[in-house]
């Protein structure tokens, strides 16, 4: 299993590091984060910047490891200004780019204080779709014209493809053993992977333990064509201190399908650059 960190907090120098010491210390995957104006208590007072301008910059300083945003408010961007940078930042690291996805924030300020700008989930999530595809055919190479439920544009051309010929995209998927939301799950398998999460009011109430995941995987393994390739499955969490403890909550996610875990820590009460520095540094209870 790989196992990826967030940079949810500090300036844009400290992202860099943050993701250069990642790297030698062995992890597998740098994330930072897509927001622009938080209204949300606690979150209201944190700078938030461009993601792909520090994965830019991350790209200068890193060889290896993977790059991307958790998540992505895909529905949030204009597809031909989210696919012109992409694919710069997946030129600049060489293809190690990928697309973590989702409907957004719905308090946002982007959206909230935006006319015009979709607000309700089922908009949001329509756009998400028409965005996305919007992406894929922005990699083709070829002149294209697109008109979907919510997005219609003339033509466009990429000639310069993705390094892989396509970035991955992995959308945001909720699991509910009980009542599955078939739509978001239905967009995860059409795609090359899945951040799951479970209901909850907050990031940490959201995160996907081993018995959600477990579900999901089996869910998806009865409803994806196993032809379709790779599906990554990426789960979020924060490790133990107690490195016995550690291998064994990342050994409990790799035992019910996860391929990824990413350190995810979000309380701005708490969390500061100087602890994502020393999560980084620690050594990487491998299960």
């Amino acid at each position: 299993m790989m196992i990826g960190l967030v940079g949810s907090y500090g300036s844009p120098a400290q992202m860099v590091r943050l993701a250069h010491e990642a790297e030698q210390h062995g992890w597998d995957g740098f994330f930072t984060w897509d927001g622009v104006s938080l209204a949300d208590e606690g979150f209201d007072t944190v700078a938030c910047y461009d993601p792909f301008s520090i994965l830019a910059a991350v790209a200068s300083v890193t060889q290896r490891i993977t790059l991307g945003a958790l998540v992505f408010a895909a529905p949030r961007h204009r597809p031909w200004e989210l696919a012109q940078r992409a694919l710069t930042v997946d030129h600049l690291s060489g293809g190690r780019l990928v697309l973590p996805v989702g409907v957004g924030v719905p308090t946002e300020r982007a959206v909230t204080s935006v006319h015009g700008q979709p607000s309700a989930r089922r908009d949001r999530a329509g756009l998400l779709d028409d965005v996305l595809a919007w992406l894929e055919r922005s990699w083709s190479g070829e002149e294209f014209s697109f008109e979907g439920t919510h997005l219609s544009t003339g033509p466009f051309r990429f000639p310069q493809r993705p390094v892989h010929g396509r970035i991955p995209v992995w959308p945001v998927a909720v699991w509910d053993a009980d009542r599955p939301p078939l739509k978001s799950l239905d967009r995860a398998l059409r795609w090359d992977g899945v951040v799951a999460q479970v209901r909850g009011d907050s990031p940490e109430d959201a995160e996907a333990g081993p018995e959600a995941i477990a579900g999901l995987v089996a869910w998806a393994a009865a409803h994806r064509d196993p032809a379709a390739g790779p599906w990554q499955v990426v789960v979020q969490g924060r490790l133990s201190a107690d490195d016995g403890q550690a291998a064994e909550q990342l050994a409990a996610a790799a035992d019910a399908g996860a391929t990824w875990w990413v350190e995810s820590w979000w309380d701005p009460r708490t969390v500061t650059p100087e602890h994502l520095l020393r999560v980084a540094r620690r050594r990487l209870p491998r299960p």
